[in-house]
This record gives structure tokens, C-alpha cells and sequence, in this order.
């Protein structure tokens, strides 16, 4: 009578142990193999997080070299040389039989930790690399063709040239033609005109270079087409009489400098990096005060019809709300505002003009995200 208990007992104590064994393989593979998903799950946000990051931080520098040279203040600029983000899942798996009196009961635990240890590497740029990038002025073969990619001819001149034969762009440290020639303003908004209607054209012609010879830089021509509308028709005439091209040419080659040019030419004076930053330094509404007390120089005003400075940068004594940028000096918030589509315009192509000035040697950016599962 006492044996159909004794096999239900059994039973009893058998089927937790047929249910751990069961389980535990299940459990054991379905939680190590959160390790093999580390890095696919993690490349596509790391990737995007870290390029947001990393222009966030450019924009941040760039407007702050801005503020300092507006105040005098040295400008530095730190580039960044290497990321390595590091992942470690750690994993625990228990499992376990435990009797309390009769009754057998199976216990277990399962714990993960995720470590995030990133390390950034940054390189301040000095010598002869801080010469090249930011004191050499940009060279018109490398300027122009942005053009071409579709960038206002407008505002690129606005922002890298000085000069266009003998008219004279705004100046950044004051003096005699701090103001800029009023017919600067007039000739970019002819060019961007010509842009616009497909009648303005930029050559670049590659220099055969010569084994054993100096290299010679790359030719560009600037190309102001005809057209048979009567209103664009006269725009071409006169930016064809401002750049000094006789009626009948259509192309004239771009050469390097400032004053009157020889025939079949245009010079074009453009700035340094260091040039371009200042310009719009010195165009920023700051506090009267700091222009009494002799901490700054007055604003410089433009001249002509264009009276709006190529980038607008605001300043408070509170953090702004809704910005494209932002960075704090001396105290004080300065910024440019998210819904002035011309100012972020213009600051991105200052972005694209100091990629453009870079010649270091060195590899760029490394991303290294090693994941130790």
C-alpha cells in the first residue's frame, strides 16, 4: 500500500530537477548571447552619437575663437585625434536545489553589468601646422570649386575674400576701408544672381607637374555666360564691367592677390582663417560698456545696402533657448539663433572653410569601439 506514495515522491522530486536541467541550457544561451550583440546593436547609435558630438564640439570652438579675437583673446584650437569607446559585459548565471523540510525547491539568480570607458585623444594645433591651417590665405583653386558645389557665391566671398581686383571687401581690425567699397556688396549679388541662372561656370585645370620641377599650383577660370533675357542680360554686362572683362569674353582666369589685374585676368586677395574669423568678430553687437572701458573695439558697421553682418551672433547675460550654437565668455552667453537660416548658413560654410585650410599629415579622426563580451 505504501509504494504508489513512495513513486509520487519521487515524482515530485524529480520533476524540478528535469525542469533546472532543462532550463538551465536555455537560460545559459540565451543570456551569453547578448555578448555576439554588443557591437551590432552598438555601431549605429555610437556612430551617429559620436559624429553629433563631434560637430556639436567644433561649433562650439569655432564661435568661441570667434568671441576671444573679438575681445583680443587668443584663439586655440584643439583638435580631436582619436575616440575609443570601450564596452564589458560582465554576466552571472546560478542555478541551484535547495531542500527545507520535505519540499524541494530550485533557486537561482541571473545579474549583467554593462561598462562604458571611453577615452578621447586631443591635439592642440601649434607650429608649423597652426601656419598652414590658419595664417596661410586659402588659395582661389581651392575656394572656387565650391562653387560648383552649389554653395552661394555670395556668401563664400563674403566670408574668404578680401578683395576682387580693386573693390574692396569689409575690413576686419578697422582703418580706412574697415567699411568695405559699396560696390563689393553689388558685385556678389550680381554673381549669385548669374548662380542662380545657371550663367555663372567655374574651370579648374590641372597643372601638368614636371619630375624634378617645383609643382605649380592649378589653374581656375571663372566663366560669365550670355544670355538672352533682358534682365540678365544686363547683370552680365555689369559684372562683366566690374571685373574688368571686355563684352565679348565669357572666361577669365582667377590668379592670386590684390590690385589691378593684367588682361584676360581677375585677382582675387583672399583672406586667412584667421582673417575670416576676425571679420565676423568684429561685426558682434557687444556691450557698450566693454567698448568704453576699452576691452573691445566699436562694431563695424557695413556700408551700401548691405547692412546685416555676415553672421549674427547675440549676446546676453542669461542661457538662451533655441540655438544653433552657443558658447560662454568672460561671464556672458553668446549665441546664434536656431531660426536665422542666413547666419547658420554662413557659420557652416566657415565649418566647410576650416576643414578646407587643414593640411596636417596626420590620420584623421579613429573611432575604436572594441566590445569584450
Amino acid at each position: 500500500m505504501s509504494t504508489p506514495s513512495i513513486k509520487k515522491t519521487e515524482q515530485q522530486l524529480a520533476a524540478p530537477t528535469l525542469r533546472i536541467h532543462t532550463a538551465l541550457p536555455l537560460l545559459t544561451a540565451f543570456f551569453l548571447s547578448g555578448c555576439y550583440e554588443i557591437g551590432p546593436t552598438r555601431l549605429d547609435r555610437d556612430q551617429s552619437d559620436y559624429s553629433r558630438a563631434l560637430t556639436s564640439a567644433s561649433k562650439q570652438q569655432t564661435l568661441l575663437n570667434v568671441v576671444r579675437l573679438r575681445y583680443a583673446d587668443t584663439p586655440g584650437f584643439l583638435d580631436t585625434t582619436q575616440l575609443i569607446s570601450g564596452y564589458q559585459l560582465q554576466r552571472n548565471v546560478s542555478v541551484g536545489i535547495g531542500t527545507y523540510s520535505v519540499a524541494t525547491r530550485p533557486y537561482g539568480g541571473i545579474a549583467a553589468q554593462l561598462q562604458e570607458s571611453p577615452t578621447f585623444t586631443f591635439q592642440p594645433v601649434t607650429g608649423d601646422a597652426y601656419a598652414e591651417s590658419f595664417l596661410r590665405p586659402l588659395p582661389p583653386a581651392n575656394l572656387l570649386p565650391l562653387v560648383m558645389g552649389g554653395l552661394p557665391i555670395d556668401v563664400l566671398f563674403r566670408l574668404s575674400v578680401q578683395s576682387v581686383n580693386l573693390i574692396n571687401n569689409v575690413g576686419p581690425m578697422g582703418g580706412e576701408n574697415a567699411r568695405g567699397t559699396p560696390v563689393f556688396f553689388d558685385l556678389l549679388s550680381d554673381l549669385r544672381a548669374l548662380q542662380l541662372a545657371g550663367l555663372l561656370g567655374i574651370q579648374l585645370e590641372r597643372t601638368p607637374q614636371t619630375q624634378g620641377m617645383e609643382a605649380q599650383p592649378d589653374r581656375v577660370y571663372l566663366s560669365i555666360m550670355s544670355s538672352d533675357d533682358p534682365v540678365l542680360s544686363g547683370v552680365v554686362r555689369e559684372v562683366r564691367r566690374l571685373l574688368g572683362m571686355a563684352q565679348n569674353d565669357e572666361r577669365v582666369e582667377v590668379t592670386y592677390g590684390g590690385g589691378r589685374p593684367r588682361p584676360g585676368q581677375i585677382r582675387l586677395l583672399t583672406r586667412t582663417i584667421l582673417g575670416v574669423l576676425g571679420q565676423i568678430a568684429y561685426q558682434i553687437e557687444v556691450p557698450q560698456d566693454d567698448i568704453v572701458s576699452g576691452r573691445t573695439r566699436p562694431t563695424i558697421r557695413l556700408t551700401g545696402h548691405e547692412k546685416r553682418p555676415i553672421v549674427v551672433i547675440h549676446v546676453a547675460n542669461e542661457k538662451p533657448d533655441s540655438v544653433f550654437v552657443w558658447t560662454t565668455y568672460n561671464h556672458k552667453y553668446y549665441w546664434i539663433a536656431d531660426n536665422d537660416y542666413d547666419s547658420k548658413l554662413a557659420f557652416t560654410m566657415l565649418q566647410i572653410l576650416l576643414e578646407l585650410s587643414k593640411t596636417s599629415k596626420e590620420p584623421n579622426t579613429i573611432v575604436t569601439i572594441p566590445a569584450n563580451g
